[in-house]
């Protein structure tokens, strides 16, 4: 199919390396037959390709997917030597499939930070990976917990994202009377509020005060983020009239912080609201993305045209689309394409 262009990087490709994914069937069944085994593209690279070759003008940077979260399923020495066997396999995909993929970011093993460390540098440095992959809470604590500093710090000096996915399970019920969640709320309305909070503890805990160089990318379009800008204003703004220390302690309003990170168009096309999260975070801020293979019940099918489609419909320059189906992934990958 062509789209009209002459390169698209999906800079949010989900993944689960064939191998890797084995090894999940094996010991983490549950896991494997909620979501890996009704989601064959993630996997099965046949099936992937066929997809791909729909939209041959659409190469891959590739995360490992889907939730729950690494940390969620294994212990920490499990999840190391499963993020390093992931991270192993993608480089292999990367090398045999150059035309198809053009990089990764690196899967870590949160629950066990020293080896999440050490899994960063060996990602980035000996396997040529673009940024590495967290979740927006690790088994319930927040990314701005002290105890995760070393990480944004790092990735500010290698100049390189952190790419956050949301995560929260069935089991965070809705309402205080119930244990579980109930019709997807979770997955479907939970996911962008999860993004959305560990956006402002990143944005309120000081870290890109800290680090304003650091690159952050949201899934989802940013969450909830573009669509409540003047929420934002309004309620941190009384919060500064009444002195609140943590609007205090920031040298710009919160919403400056808040437009410093980047966003994905993976909302399954919708103009109106990536006209929104355009005008919000800004032209140069937003990357191409389609959820590929999930959320999509045609396996990607559907995904790739509606968000491209989309992208094409929007009132802005031919430059600009440009900018957000390959050039900004480009540079801020670094990509060589």
């Amino acid at each position: 199919m062509d789209n009209g262009y002459e390169l698209v990087v999906d800079a949010y490709a989900h993944i689960s390396p064939p191998n890797y994914t084995e090894r999940l069937r094996k010991d983490h069944s549950g896991f494997y037959n909620q979501i890996l085994g009704t989601c064959p593209p993630l996997f099965d690279m046949e099936q992937r390709f066929r997809i791909m070759d729909i939209y041959p003008n659409v190469v891959q940077v590739l995360t490992v997917g889907p939730v729950p979260s690494l940390e969620d399923f294994a212990d920490p020495k499990q999840s190391a030597e499963l993020a390093r066997m992931a991270n192993d396999e993608m480089a292999e995909l990367l090398e045999k499939h150059r035309q198809r993929f053009v990089a990764a970011i690196a899967l870590l093993p949160m629950n066990n930070f020293d080896a999440a460390l050490k899994e960063t540098d060996r990602a980035i440095m000996d396997l040529g990976f673009k940024g590495v992959y967290v979740h927006s809470n690790i088994n319930g604590k927040p990314l701005d917990d002290p105890e995760f500093f070393p990480l944004f710090e790092k990735m500010a000096q290698y100049n390189l994202p952190i790419y956050i996915h949301p995560w929260r399970s069935d089991e965070h019920a809705e309402y205080p009377s119930e244990d579980m969640s109930k019709y997807m709320i979770a997955s479907v309305f939970g996911w962008p509020y999860e993004t959305t909070a560990a956006m402002s503890r990143i944005v309120f805990s000081g870290i890109l005060e800290k680090f304003p160089n650091l690159k952050v990318v949201t899934h989802h379009c940013g969450g909830m983020v573009p669509y409540y800008a003047q929420r934002i204003v309004q309620h941190y703004g009384q919060a500064e009239k009444r002195g609140a220390l943590h609007i205090r302690q920031l040298s710009k309003t919160p919403l400056d912080y808040y437009k410093m990170f980047y966003a994905d168009t993976a909302i399954h096309g919708n103009t109106p609201a990536l006209m929104l999260a355009c005008d919000f975070f800004g032209a140069d801020r937003i990357l191409f993305g389609a959820d590929m293979p999930l959320g999509d019940y045609y396996f990607g099918f559907r995904s790739y045209r509606q968000t491209i489609n989309a992208i094409k419909a929007m009132d802005i320059s031919e430059e600009q689309k440009q900018m957000i189906l390959a050039g900004n992934a480009s540079k801020l990958l670094r990509l060589s394409i």
